[in-house]
């Protein structure tokens, strides 16, 4: 059987593994160090930051004093009190009265698959949204008593 040969130079990996040229042997320049990560190059750091718009966020603007907030697609409605039973259908009904709905959305229990009681509508007008707050809050629907309030308000 023949023997493994091994033909590199051996380097001690004591205290300091970097070897300049001139210091071990043929000149040949050995570096051992190797750093994970970032942050280690302390050189050029200030030229390699990002000069985006980091923490800068779009945000709608709007008259001081409390009052509803749109949201960024439109006039968000929170109804609770929502019958058990119902269904996206007799909310959407009921609200299509006062204009365009944009958006509905009724969370349902995973259990037994009904309304948990609440629902968010959703209106591209102020005006019908508005309509709609007049309209509905307090009004019946299967039965019981909704409240229709803006989502998001001012405070």
């Amino acid at each position: 059987m023949a023997e493994e040969v091994d033909y590199e130079e051996d380097v001690d990996m004591g205290e300091n593994p970097k070897v300049s040229a001139g210091g071990a042997g043929k000149g040949r320049k050995v570096t051992a160090v190797k750093t994970k990560g970032r942050g280690h190059d302390k050189g050029n750091a200030e030229e390699d930051q990002y000069n985006g718009r980091g923490g800068v966020f779009e945000n709608i603007q709007r008259g001081g004093g409390s009052g509803p907030l749109q949201s960024i697609e439109g006039w968000i409605l929170f109804v609770t009190n929502v019958h058990q039973e119902a269904q996206e259908d007799d909310i959407l009904d009921k609200f299509s009265e006062y204009g365009t709905v944009k958006n509905i959305h009724v969370n349902l229990d995973r259990r037994t698959g009904f309304v948990k009681g609440y629902a968010l509508v959703e209106f591209e007008e102020y005006n019908d949204a508005l309509g709609a707050i007049k309209g509905l809050n307090g009004k019946k629907l299967l039965d019981q008593n909704i409240t229709v309030d803006w989502a998001f308000t001012k405070k």
